[in-house]
């Protein structure tokens, strides 16, 4: 899993229809302090998660294609939570 910043959200018009009607953002990757790496991630919304907001995504396509209930969905990354608060011990 990944942990990461909404930067913004990606439009389409001209997509694979498993697309349709669904939010994909892209998202800064963060480290475990919540400082950016420098890279970026697109990835399926599944908690309507907002620019701004530190969520956790998943970056695995089996994975991914399971969370959305679909085998042959071309899918590699979902967001799957917004994130309160990371502990670091």
């Amino acid at each position: 899993m990944i942990t990461g910043i909404v930067k913004g959200e990606i439009v389409s018009t001209i997509n694979h229809p498993f697309y349709d009607g669904k939010k994909m953002l892209m998202v800064n990757k963060t480290d475990l302090q919540g400082e950016k790496t420098g890279d970026y991630i697109i990835a399926i919304d599944a908690v309507d998660a907002g620019v701004g907001d530190p969520v956790l995504v998943v970056d695995e396509g089996n994975s991914a294609r399971s969370i959305v209930g679909s085998t042959t969905a071309p899918l590699r990354s979902v967001i799957v939570g917004i994130i309160d608060e990371i502990t670091v011990v």
